[in-house]
């Protein structure tokens, strides 16, 4: 396959400019100019569009079926220039194993998990999955991840109020011994925490991850008087990871705003896509990017904080996340359109964008099918203590 007169742009090799893709055995095998096509090469026409890795996104719920949270990863991820993606800890120890049959191995979707705390991972909208302390069990936890080692790469906590209940403290120390056993990364859920946010991240180590970054609700990186906790500038300072996981109820424009006025950034942009968002007001991962261009993040930082920044969180570096030749053969082919594009955040404020991110096509291992903004609908789903 060709990918011939796209704009490249891939932050992990500095490059912003014209070039031709040339992607072979499901592997970029080259990255230059190339005035003619080979004999027997499918030609993908870039010219006008960008070409970027393709795109990461570090926080979905894709167990669908059985977490009440779960969409499908093929039309709502990969149908729409998501590549790769995170489930965020849908799955638990006792339901693992079907996720993994039943979800990850029959999806085109590239879907990377990380194993929830809660035994039962994400299940009930009515019940949450650490509100019953004999479900935090670091035990069962390890046995699943060496189970599932090849694929299992992070471990996931929640701990807002109506997941946790009571048990907020002994969820975040089971989780943090877990991953450190493991020798895997920890994603923190936080936002209207029944423990303080210093206090949580005074626990997080180089390489965890702490999602929802610019929630609105209590706890927030920004204190009272809306400036920067001195204890967030601490955590990125020594390598912890901050994501964006826009959700339903977990992204605010005047959050981000504050901290990007103050030069806290996060390190990755993700949709955190599930059933009560996928028609709005995320939608998908692009539609997300479009709203930090919105807030005045350079392209070329949306596209980094999409691709080459969570395949560095993800340990992949180089494999995923970059076009050099060796990568996985995946990009994402975008169209900047300009016009007046209003964007709604969790809070239900609406900005007017001048820009958005359009995705075209998609190459997935060396196999090109069009993209779309367009999500196909869904049944109506009562919206039961949705959060995220």
């Amino acid at each position: 396959m060709l990918i011939r007169g796209g704009t490249v742009i891939d932050p992990a090799q500095g490059l912003h400019a014209v070039r031709d893709v040339v992607v072979r055995d499901r592997r970029v095998t080259a990255l230059g100019e190339r005035p003619t096509p080979a004999p027997g090469e499918e030609v993908v026409d870039a010219h006008g569009l960008l070409v970027v890795p393709g795109l990461i996104d570090l926080h979905v719920h894709v167990f669908y079926g059985a977490s009440h949270y779960g969409i499908e990863p093929d039309p709502h991820c990969l149908a729409t220039g998501t590549t790769t993606v995170v489930d965020a800890g849908s799955a638990g120890a006792f339901t693992f194993t079907a996720f993994r049959r039943y979800v990850i191995e029959v999806s085109q979707t590239r879907i990377l998990p990380f194993l929830n705390i809660g035994a039962t991972g994400m299940l009930s909208a009515d019940v949450g999955e650490l509100e019953d302390v004999r479900f935090i069990d670091k035990a069962r936890a390890l046995q699943t991840i060496e189970a599932h080692r090849d694929l299992i790469r992070g471990v996931k906590v929640r701990l807002s109020r109506q997941q946790v209940g009571a048990n907020a403290g002994v969820a975040l120390a089971t989780a943090l011994e877990t991953a450190a056993a493991a020798r895997l990364p920890l994603m923190v859920h936080v936002g209207d925490t029944p423990i303080p946010l210093d206090d949580i991240l005074r626990e997080l180590r180089p390489g965890d991850v702490l999602t929802h970054c610019f929630h609105g609700r209590e706890q927030g990186v920004l204190d009272a008087r809306g400036r920067v906790r001195a204890e967030a500038r601490r955590a990125v300072g020594r390598g912890v990871h901050f994501d964006v996981g826009h959700g339903v109820g977990s992204f605010s424009f005047a959050v981000a705003r504050g901290a990007l006025a103050q030069d806290l950034r996060p390190a990755t942009i993700s949709s955190d896509l599930h059933v009560y968002n996928v028609h709005g007001p995320v939608f998908d991962l692009a539609t997300t990017m479009s709203k930090f261009l919105a807030l005045g993040v350079s392209l070329d930082d949306v596209v980094r904080m999409t691709t080459a920044a969570p395949a560095q969180a993800l340990g992949v570096p180089g494999e995923l996340g970059t076009l050099a030749p060796g990568a996985a053969g995946d990009a994402t082919l975008l169209r900047l359109e300009e016009g007046a594009f209003p964007l709604a955040d969790a809070t239900r404020e609406t900005l007017v964008a001048g820009a958005r991110l359009v995705p075209v096509a998609v190459v997935k291992g060396g196999v090109a099918r069009a993209a779309s903004l367009q999500q196909p609908r869904l049944p109506p789903v009562p919206v039961s203590r949705p959060y995220g």
